[in-house]
């Protein structure tokens, strides 16, 4: 394969700013953080977030439980699969300046299933609680930015990760009212 200049140049920033980012972990207070939020972004708070609406409200809350389970799942099926068929590498196993402070979940790299969830799960949670943006917002910020930091992912599959999130989230409301009007 071929790779035109252009290409060859966004592949060194990219690299280079994951080079820059993950030397943050230098400090101690840094590295505790991120690697905090990277590990509530397994799952365990995306768990909590599909039950409370059931656990706050009751029958009330059923609705955007089974939209957040919806989003969880689909979401998953689409990252591993996304994975698999671009293969790319995780910058920590490409460049040995790179290192990983966590250890990865699995081989590759693109898109950052930590940062597609927490997109997705997000802007579907802020629709049914708009007051949950002041948690959620920065919390999902930092998801994203921890992958970069912990030497996980390079910008562009966080980058990519984030718009994917954005997207499967918008258009699962597309597909809740469509399926609304049917009953």
């Amino acid at each position: 394969m071929n790779v035109t200049p252009l290409q060859h140049r966004l592949r060194a920033n990219d690299a280079d700013w994951c080079l820059r980012a993950n030397a943050l972990c230098a400090s101690d207070a840094v590295r505790r953080y991120f690697s905090l939020v990277s590990k509530l972004g397994d799952g365990p708070l995306w768990y909590a977030l599909i039950f409370a609406p059931v656990a706050l409200r009751g029958a009330d809350g059923l609705p955007a439980t089974l939209h957040l389970a919806a989003i969880g799942a689909f979401a998953v099926l689409l990252y591993k699969a996304l994975k698999r068929w671009t293969r790319r590498p995780r910058p920590c196993a490409s460049d040995i300046r790179i290192r990983a402070w966590v250890a990865p979940l699995d081989e590759f790299s693109f898109p950052s299933g930590h940062t597609l969830h927490a997109v997705a799960f997000s802007v579907v949670a802020i629709a049914y609680a708009p007051m949950a943006a002041w948690i959620l917002a920065p919390f999902a910020l930092s998801v994203a930015a921890s992958r970069v930091i912990l030497g996980l992912h390079y910008p562009s599959d966080v980058l990519a990760a984030t718009g994917i999130g954005a997207a499967l989230a918008f258009g699962s409301f597309w597909v809740r009212d469509l399926l609304l009007a049917a009953f």
